[in-house]
């Protein structure tokens, strides 16, 4: 039977395989480089006609992610959200909507119903995603990630916004009750497209 240490010393240095002897243990891994946390970047999304919205296209530049429902009494929120979209998408940000059932069941429907609320009712030209959960152990991976971030700061209800910085770390959280153009995401928004 091979234990786990024969099993590395039998691949060798020819393997890319190098045992570091107890007594040196301690200076090797003082030495080896401190693994770095994954960003936003390291996410995608599947889009909700298909395809794939991978957020490490959009590296250097601010995302909001949002939890949409369309039979909310805040799914209003998506003509600010559009309107933010107009105003800047120019200048580099993105806006992802995350359709989500949730909270309440409010996005009971498939990809035809909530295009027809986000598109047809609202105007939404802004990427939707694949219907996803947001929280618990089924939550999408970003959502998982996010909760980790800022713990404490995770949705309680739709259309919970998430600021992504350029540099891929969440720069801001705004709850439910804040309208998209409320002067506070405007200015986080504008901070981050400097």
């Amino acid at each position: 039977m091979l234990n786990r240490r024969n099993l590395l010393a039998s691949l060798g240095p020819a393997a890319g395989v190098t045992l570091v002897s107890p007594a040196f243990a301690p200076l090797a891994y003082a030495q080896a480089p401190a693994m770095s946390r994954p960003t936003a970047f390291a996410f995608s999304f599947l889009g909700l006609d298909g395809g794939s919205l991978r957020l490490a296209e959009h590296a250097g530049k601010p995302i909001l992610i949002v939890n949409t429902a369309s039979q909310c009494g805040y799914t209003p929120q998506y003509a600010g959200l559009q309107e933010l979209w107009k105003r800047y998408r120019d200048k580099g940000l993105l806006i992802i909507g995350v359709p989500s059932n949730d909270f309440g069941g409010q996005e009971p429907g498939g990809p035809a119903e909530i295009n027809k609320t986000a598109h047809d009712e609202y105007g939404v030209s802004f990427p939707l995603a694949a219907k996803a959960e947001v929280r618990g152990a089924q939550a999408h991976p970003f959502y998982k990630w996010a909760a980790l971030e800022r713990p404490g700061d995770g949705p309680r209800w739709n259309f919970h916004k998430y600021l992504i910085g350029r540099d891929g770390r969440i720069a801001a959280v705004f709850s439910t009750q804040v309208e998209p153009t409320d002067p506070k995401v405007i200015a986080a928004i504008e901070k981050e497209l400097q």
